[in-house]
């Protein structure tokens, strides 16, 4: 496969890096910042395509394919680098506060069965049983199985570290990375390291892949950031039990006794990353509106990340105009879901060279 190099050190740089490596390639990753953080680091993890009613069709079956591959991708990874990685698909809770929304749940409940999905639907009793922790004026809930989270910053250092093992090069922090190409095909990647050849890059930089220096206008992918904020409470282990989406926000338990709330959706925001008073009253409405109990505790921590959006809401994911530069950006919501598909499908054409299975999982 010869020397590979990778523009942008997420979750989705570093397990196309690992993935690359496993089948042999010298492969180099270039990140602006710390690897594993950017958009991969800000979200909660969720592996949730149905909670998120993804109703494009190749898309939905793509995130199906991918969620299905989670627990062997992060078994691999946790094997490679030495790092434990929690994933947690025991399902997602839908919760309704009135009773249109429970209804809407209900005719969603009828839907899902023929798609293979497995799901209950919880009255307000059997919802307080479930997750105790939620207002008594709950009137019901969706339990969607197979669906759930992975600790996303975990990931990151164990996706590192397992490149590291793999002998993968991260270069980081390396601001000023360029790509080099003569107008047909990419050559490499220039930084204050140098210049370094390669016959294959692939900028997979997240909501900055369209403002990679060197990239020629005609290859400049349509991705947009999409602002998301999100704040953290101290709670006690146990205090939720599965992920919860309530209206207005989802919640996210951790090991450590975290509970994530999440995330606000602000594609004006630009690439403006400051966490504000409005974004964290927001988020912190709709959380106690669906948990009173969470009021006394204690908000540990705030940030903020930038997805990387596309017109269709589909990811960029394969060849360029410019020969041996490839996509692999605009996911969006779903990068953390998505980085095991992507990181098989970037490394099988960069392999094989066949672009047929791009074109039958996202057919323009």
């Amino acid at each position: 496969m010869g020397d590979v190099l990778v523009v942008g050190g997420g979750l989705i740089g570093l397990a196309i890096a690992f993935e690359l490596a496993e089948r042999g390639a010298a492969v180099r990753v270039y990140d602006r910042g710390e690897p594993g953080h950017g958009a991969s680091w800000a979200g909660a993890g969720m592996l949730a395509p149905f909670a998120e009613r993804i109703e494009d069709e190749p898309m939905l079956a793509l995130c199906r394919d991918s969620l299905a591959r989670y627990p062997a991708f992060v078994e691999r990874v946790s094997r490679a680098g030495g790092v434990s990685v929690e994933v947690a698909l025991d399902g997602i809770v839908e919760a309704a506060f009135d009773d249109a929304r429970l209804d809407a749940l209900a005719a969603y409940a009828r839907e899902l069965p023929a798609r293979g999905i497995a799901c209950e639907l919880l009255d307000r009793r059997a919802t307080l049983i479930a997750e105790p922790s939620l207002g008594k004026h709950v009137t019901g809930a969706l339990v969607v199985r197979g669906q759930g989270y992975v600790d996303n910053r975990r990931l990151g250092r164990a996706l590192l570290e397992a490149c590291r093992a793999r002998g993968v090069v991260v270069h980081a922090p390396v601001r000023d990375v360029a790509l080099e190409c003569d107008g047909r095909r990419a050559l490499g990647i220039r930084s204050e390291l140098g210049f370094t050849p390669a016959r294959t890059v692939i900028n997979a930089a997240g909501a900055w892949a369209a403002f990679v220096p060197g990239l020629p206008d005609f290859a400049r992918p349509p991705v947009t950031p999409v602002k998301g904020q999100m704040l953290a409470l101290a709670a006690p282990q146990g205090f939720l039990r599965r992920a919860t989406w309530v209206p207005g926000a989802y919640l996210v338990p951790r090991p450590d006794g975290r509970l994530l709330i999440g995330a606000t959706v602000e594609p004006e925001a630009g690439f403006d990353e400051r966490v504000t008073a409005a974004a964290t009253h927001a988020l912190l409405h709709a959380a106690l509106a669906a948990a009173p109990a969470l009021g006394a505790f204690t908000v540990t921590e705030t940030w903020a990340g930038l997805r990387p959006a596309t017109p269709d809401g589909r990811p960029l994911i394969g060849p360029t105009a410019i020969d041996g530069l490839i996509l692999a950006t605009g996911h969006y919501r779903n990068g953390i879901l998505l980085a095991p598909v992507t990181a098989e499908l970037v490394a099988s054409f960069v392999e094989t060279g066949d672009i047929a299975p791009l074109r039958e999982i996202l057919p323009a």
